[in-house]
């Protein structure tokens, strides 16, 4: 078939797409003969769309998947979506607003249909856009958070941790999202740093006119002030302790009383409490048996008990206002001033949460995470970069017990029931919780228990993600699973939580690796996100640099742990200050397009290979390139191999780019091409030996980069040799690194940077390409560049005549590589001056060079710990670098 002039990525990756799920290559059945290779995907929410940090995500999961499938393993990639109460209900309170519903008219029942409705209409859109991604999922796995299945797990979870005593119901100090209407874990509040005043405040004592004065950030709370509290070391005040004071606008008489958590520098020395409304004065309320008023309404309004009836209903910011309004004309404002405080924010709706008490369901942590601590420090379970163990350490060292309820009513319903006397049995269904409550109580009827309105905490479910996407038939077969690939950002919310269940219910980890990604950010390095709309569109991305040129460009960028920079916008103005300034942060979209030109790169060098004719009957002359070229392979394929083994995905992509762009299509086809004959108008033929090697080495390089780039890899494949239906590049065996001969590669690596100093002559000195150069040398290894690479030389850098010579010829540009110099007479006179000042700046450059290495070999530190090969190659680099500048001085000195 002939070959298409160009690449089409568009029709490439919709046929091979299709034709890989037609076959059912990324299936998988428990098969005890092969190796198990099982990634859970982090399940994106159902109200998700593909952004950059999916891009990032799953590439690398699907390149690891890929590999492993191609190694022969049973590869699992098991896909799946997170129901995220709180995201999803928002959008459809959202929708039914639109239609003019609100979600209390129409009840519990009535708003969860319209939730699974919306569900099934938009819920499986993300996976949709991940198979444009190329991801290779075992798609007939795909799994739901609250499907029959991943529900049971979740519910018969907490029954298991109710009735060991690790679940308990109690009355705390929680965060509230008074937009959402909902608890947050202390893990869901965002601190941002805002410029907020200090409002001074005159609180009088009792029958006097004599105050204390009071700072607050927060005069809406005043409302539900029980006490005013002072440091008892704080000679300011110590002869009003025990006296009381009047609470400004509510007129409340409450005590002064004294406790050392308040710090007697900041503000006045004097602290309102509000035990209702600040979790720190929560604590100092029961200390002091002080009273609770909870004045701030579940939106966010000021609720009846604030006891100002002008106030009640407004928004608690609309009430500061008027507050300090008030306050001023009671004469009680002492001053205002400028402050900057760390404000609570919901992760999710970016409301500002409110502390508030509340009776809250909890998960003891403590005695949980001792294993998850354990088997992280020990690698037992491995986090790639493992400088992320710090983080997860600290996160446990200071573990709180989990507040795991949410008042919402998508989710997985709190499997608790109330009897009428306010007793409660745990049961995953009310069948059950009912014969419990008969034990109790045998008078009672069904319809007498009521369930709790909760639901579980999203991250409540998605622990168990890696047990319960499996059966129990094939768990012990595909658990542990080998790597979790996610974001550090979510290191307590879900990969420690996902350890604490591994070892709770399995007592087994988990997975064997944990690889973290960086998180996008843009130019400003801000996050992306959909709500600052500063995450480039991924499908426009996709359209213009093709699906393989993206995945190419997100993994390039990408070291794990590290942020990525990555940009599509263009300089502010054409100015050059901002053009400079562009250039300095130069938007990584661009290596999308250094992968689109290495796509239609390959398909270049295939269309050339292809158009050559095979003459059976013609001796081989490329022995040497093939012979080199085939060393060159082994040393990358080992050399990727251990960039795999340590997870630097994103050196193992450059190093594939680099071999296939400029040892395979620069050097060797360069080398081995055929001459053209101008008589036939085409190229003379090729040698078969030569034709069948350099399709082997095609064939080989596809396998390798195959994971990175599947689409171009698999059209390349079928193409390089006849396949039948069913073959595909994605099973095909994963190439393995053979012993080479390393000494091969180093004298090539002379060869071509000889070339390389030839070709810059020629550019420097402004000779035409056709022209014939000659060549003149003195080296210790004559036949190297005299026989054994000649034609490479002759090629490559267009020279005819290669001549051994001790003796320097006139009229020459010289060059030195390792302990060899090289002399290359020009057509015309040279400028003696000019050649002067060249090789001076590279004697120059050379000798700073040589104080730098010198540097480390008189560092006995360094000495003592580098390996003995890292210490051999300083010492070479030493000897190379003095040959050259002994070479370079003695050239000086011939001028």
């Amino acid at each position: 078939m002939e070959l298409s002039t160009k690449y089409n990525p568009h029709i490439v990756e919709s046929k091979w797409y299709a034709y890989w799920l037609k076959h059912k290559f990324f299936a998988s059945k428990k098969d005890p003969n092969k190796e198990p290779f099982t990634i859970v995907i982090p399940p994106p929410n159902i109200t998700g769309v593909l952004h950059m940090g999916h891009v990032l995500n799953n590439t690398i999961q699907d390149i690891l998947i890929r590999k492993a499938r191609m190694e022969g393993k049973n590869a699992c990639w098991v896909p799946g979506t997170d129901h995220a109460s709180i995201a999803t209900e928002a959008k459809i309170v959202k929708m039914l607003k639109e239609k003019g519903i609100q979600k209390s008219e129409i009840g519990r029942e009535k708003f969860l249909e319209y939730a699974w409705a919306w569900k099934e209409k938009y819920g499986g859109i993300i996976l949709n856009q991940l198979q444009k991604l190329g991801a290779s999922c075992d798609w007939d796995r795909t799994a739901f958070t609250m499907d029959e299945k991943r529900s049971k797990a979740v519910i018969d979870m907490f029954v298991r941790l109710y009735d060991k005593g690790l679940i308990y119901r109690g009355l705390r100090m929680v965060n509230w999202d008074p937009e959402a209407k909902t608890v947050l874990s202390n893990e869901e509040v965002i601190y941002k740093e805002v410029n907020s005043k200090l409002y001074y405040v005159k609180y009088k004592l009792v029958g006097s006119e004599e105050f204390i004065p009071v700072a607050t950030a927060r005069p809406e709370t005043i409302l539900g002030d029980t006490a005013v509290c002072v440091n008892p070391n704080d000679e300011r005040y110590k002869h009003l302790v025990g006296k009381q004071v009047v609470v400004p606008i509510i007129n409340r008489i409450v005590p002064i009383i004294t406790d050392e958590y308040v710090a007697i520098d900041f503000g006045t020395g004097a602290l309102k409490i509000t035990p209702a409304h600040d979790m720190n004065d929560y604590e100092i309320g029961k200390k002091y048996n002080l009273a609770i008023i909870d004045t701030i309404a579940e939106d966010g309004t000021m609720s009846q008990a604030c006891g100002v009836a002008k106030y009640v209903g407004k928004d608690r910011f609309v009430v500061r206002q008027e507050i300090v309004k008030d306050l001023e004309q009671a004469g009680l404002l002492l001053k205002v001033e400028d402050y900057k405080n760390q404000v609570g924010t919901s992760e999710r709706t970016g409301a500002v949460v409110e502390p508030k008490l509340s009776e809250q369901w909890f998960i003891k942590m403590k005695e949980l995470a001792q294993p998850a601590l354990e088997n992280v420090l020990n690698d037992n379970i491995q986090f790639h970069p493992p400088t992320f163990k710090n983080m997860y350490k600290a996160w446990i060292d200071n573990i709180q017990d989990w507040n795991i309820s949410r008042q919402l009513w998508w989710g997985h319903r709190i499997p608790a029931y109330y009897l009428p006397n306010g007793e409660i049995v745990v049961a995953p269904s009310l069948e059950e919780a009912y014969a419990k409550a008969l034990k109790i109580n045998p008078n009672l009827k069904k319809e007498d228990l009521k369930q709790d309105e909760d639901v579980l905490d999203t991250w409540a479910s998605s622990w168990l993600w890696a047990i319960s996407v499996f059966d129990e038939d094939e768990i012990d077969y595909y658990y542990p699973t080998t790597v979790l690939v996610t974001g550090f950002d979510i290191i307590f919310f879900w990969v420690m939580r996902m350890i604490i269940a591994g070892y709770e219910l399995r007592n087994e980890k988990p997975f064997h690796h944990v690889y973290f990604t960086g998180m996008v950010r843009d130019k400003l390095r801000r996050k992306m996100s959909k709500s600052l709309g500063n995450s480039p569109d991924v499908f426009k991305l996709m359209e213009k640099y093709s699906t393989d040129g993206v995945r190419y460009g997100i993994m390039a960028s990408s070291v794990a742990g590290n942020d990525i920079i990555f940009d599509t916008e263009v300089p502010k103005s054409q100015k050059p200050e901002d053009i400079a300034e562009f250039e300095k942060l130069e938007p990584e979209s661009k290596i999308c397009e250094t992968g689109r030109n290495f796509a239609n790169k390959i398909w270049n060098a295939l269309r050339l290979v292809k158009s050559w004719d095979v003459d059976e009957n013609l001796p081989n002359n490329n022995q040497i390139a093939i012979e080199w070229f085939t060393a060159k392979l082994n040393q990358v394929l080992a050399e990727v191999e251990n960039q795999f083994d340590q997870f630097r995905l994103s050196e193992a992509i450059t190093t594939i780019y680099k071999l296939i762009w400029d040892e395979f299509c620069a050097n060797y086809l360069e080398m081995i091409k055929p001459s053209y004959n101008l008589q036939a108008q085409k190229p003379f033929p090729i040698d078969a030996l030569t034709f069948q090697a350099t399709l082997s080495f095609f064939d080989t390089l596809m396998r390798l980069l195959h994971p990175f780039m599947p689409f171009i890899t698999e059209e390349v494949w079928q193409n390089l040799q006849p396949r039948k239906e069913g073959e595909s590049i994605c099973i095909a065996p994963y190439p393995k690194s053979q012993p080479f001969d390393n000494q091969i590669i180093k004298e090539a690596e002379q060869v071509f940077e000889v070339i390389q100093n030839i070709n810059n002559i020629r550019n420097e000195k402004q000779l035409k390409k056709n022209l014939e150069l000659e060549l003149y040398f003195n080296s210790p290894n004559p036949a190297l560049y005299e026989t054994k690479f000649a034609f490479a030389i002759r090629k490559l850098a267009k020279v005819g005549k290669i001549q051994f010579s001790t003796q320097k010829p006139t009229n020459v540009v010289s060059f030195v590589v390792k302990n060899a110099e090289f002399f290359v007479p020009l057509p015309k006179e040279i400028n003696k001056e000019e050649e002067k000042a060249k090789i001076s700046k590279e004697i120059d450059y050379l000798k700073g060079f040589r104080e730098s290495v010198l540097k480390k070999l008189n560092n006995e530190k360094f000495i003592a710990n580098a390996k003995p090969e890292v210490v051999a190659n300083e010492r070479q680099k030493l000897a190379d670098a003095e040959a050259k500048i002994k070479a370079l001085e003695e050239s000086l000195t011939h001028l």
